[in-house]
Order: C-alpha cells, then structure tokens, then sequence
C-alpha cells in the first residue's frame, strides 16, 4: 500500500516542480544578454540640399521596480519622419516574456508603481532585446507621443514592471 503511495507522491511533486520551473524560469536571474546597438545613422545631406537632422522628441531616466533598473530612454525622430525608442546603458535583470512599452501611465516609484502599466492604454514596441546595453525599437506612426508619456520594461508573464521612464518632452 505505500508503494503506490510513494509512487503518487513523487509523481505529483515531480510535475509540481516542472511545472514551476517552466513557470518561473529561474534560470533567468544568473542570465544576461547585451545587445549594443548603434544609434541611428543619418545620412549626410547632399550638394543643395537642405539639411534634415535627427531630433530629440523626449527623454527620461529609468527607476527601479521589480528588478534593479538603470538606463535612460530617448525617443528620437529620424530624417524620413519615422521615430525610434532609444534605450542606452540598460541595467536590468533578464525575465521571462519582457517587453517594452509606451504607456500613459504615470511613473510611481516604489512597489506602489509596479503594476499601474497595465491599467489602461499602451502600446507594445516588442520584446525586451538584452537586458544589458544599448538598443533601438521602431514606434508606430499612430502612436500618440502627446498621451503616451512613459516607458515600462514590461514583464508580460507575471504583469509587473521591471522598472519605468517618465517621457519629458525636449
């Protein structure tokens, strides 16, 4: 009678533990990726014509929520129109399903700020490429800058902000 007991007991615990492992990915906290992407190149401008620079729209620094989190967030508009999240000197630990987002969330320091992201309007620029170096993320033409005033490294599987960029406007 114990046998199947024992049987039982190692099976659930061992589908308990499995489950939690793919869950939590732990591995996660010894990990890191730099990604070191350039700035974006401008063309220089030819004979005659008049000259068209990249421009500084925002700008803001990371804080810290879930993860320790450092770095500062520009976004840029380039020559052609289009606009570009810049993130540079990235600090954070790496997770599982992180994103980047603009948000109209305000950013609140503390535990109090962790899970305001997600309340109402964001938009989704992809997933988080490394969660050490510099790197670049394209930003929607619809994206409305006037409203969307934040920046949250996002982790989508437990709903909590790695840390967070208010966007002051240059």
């Amino acid at each position: 009678m114990r046998r199947p007991l024992l049987i039982t007991f190692v099976a659930i615990v061992g589908l308990g533990l499995g489950s939690a492992l793919a869950l939590f990915e732990p591995w996660r906290a010894f990990t890191n990726t730099t990604v070191e992407e350039s700035a974006p190149a401008v063309p220089s401008p030819k004979a005659g014509a008049v000259e068209v620079r990249t421009t500084v729209l925002a700008r803001g620094r990371l804080i810290s929520h879930e993860h320790e989190t450092s770095g500062t967030v520009t976004i840029l508009r380039l020559p052609d129109g289009s606009r570009i999240l810049r993130i540079e000197d990235l600090k954070t630990s790496d997770g599982p399903d992180v994103r980047v987002w603009l948000t109209n969330a305000p950013v609140i320091a503390g535990t109090s700020g962790w899970r305001v992201f997600d309340d109402d309007k964001h938009v989704e620029l992809g997933p988080l490429k490394g969660n050490l170096g510099s790197q670049n993320y394209p930003v929607p033409e619809d994206a409305d800058l006037t409203t969307l005033t934040s920046v949250s490294i996002w982790c989508a599987r437990f709903h909590v902000s790695f840390g967070a960029a208010e966007l002051t406007a240059v």
